[in-house]
């Protein structure tokens, strides 16, 4: 691989308001440290810039979160990412109305949801290829401009089915990325069933000695140039080391080249 040349999937922290507001969160704000004798500011006669900035990660962009998601223990998700670059599949699949499909979640879709199918990901995944995959990259069609989604009560973006999670599971995966806002649907009553089905944490469980899964970790709000080809890549998820379930992230791709 060209270690000179890797993709970034990462949708970054916009302080100008632009950026992705999930589920209804405020959005990203950044705001001069402003003490005695110093306002925070060059602009404003401060010797130097310095900033308090305030988001949210699971809701303003690019974030990686681990099973403490839905845990009452709490857990650092920098702390269960891969420090190792991580193989990885990149697929696209494109999304079909519940109302098309057999596939479910739970609650159950309401005809108009958009989904992402356990057919669909089979369809472009081969079972076959040049190494065990441990990442999925999945790369919603016919574009991702749902990943920019503003939270409101109507907007419900595609998300993945039961069916479409048992997959990744059943095919080794441990580490997922996604260029939506969650794997799970805005408004589900608080299933969060893809989440649980991926960490291996039964329904209604809050315990993390509970999830057959805690190693696993779910990248959300990524940005897949539609100009990368789907294939076999090497992964890598860079994140800061801040306390959290849920940490903002910079998912990298390098390809692979022939020998």
């Amino acid at each position: 691989m060209d270690l000179s040349q890797p993709v970034s999937l990462a949708i970054g922290i916009d302080f100008s308001g632009r950026g992705p507001r999930h589920f209804g969160a405020p959005a990203p704000a950044s705001r001069p440290l402003v003490a005695p004798g110093f306002p925070g500011e060059v602009a404003a006669g401060a010797s130097c810039n310095c900033h308090t900035i305030t988001f949210t990660p699971h809701c303003n962009g690019t974030h990686t979160e681990c099973v403490g998601h839905l845990t009452r223990e709490p857990m650092d998700a920098w702390r269960i990412v891969p420090r190792s670059l991580i193989p990885a599949r990149l697929v696209s699949v494109t999304v079909v109305a519940a109302a098309s499909s057999a596939e479910s979640s739970t609650p159950q879709p309401q005809p108009s949801d958009r989904l992402v199918t356990r057919r669909a990901l089979e369809a472009g995944w081969p079972v076959e290829g040049p190494f065990q995959a441990k990442a999925l990259v999945i790369r919603t069609l016919p574009n991702s401009a749902h990943a920019q989604a503003s939270g409101s009560p109507d907007e419900v973006p595609p998300y993945l089915t039961r069916e479409a999670v048992e997959l990744l599971v059943e095919r080794g995966i441990e580490h997922v990325v996604v260029d939506l806002p969650s794997i799970d649907r805005s408004h589900d009553e608080g299933r969060l069933t893809g989440h649980r089905v991926f960490f291996g944490l039964p329904p209604e469980a809050r315990s993390l000695e509970q999830a057959a899964r805690p190693q696993c970790t779910v990248t959300e709000f990524a940005r897949i140039p539609p100009e990368v080809p789907d294939g076999w890549y090497l992964l890598q998820l860079q994140t800061p080391e801040i306390s959290g379930d849920a940490v903002t992230s910079r998912p990298m791709l390098y390809a692979l080249q022939e020998p």
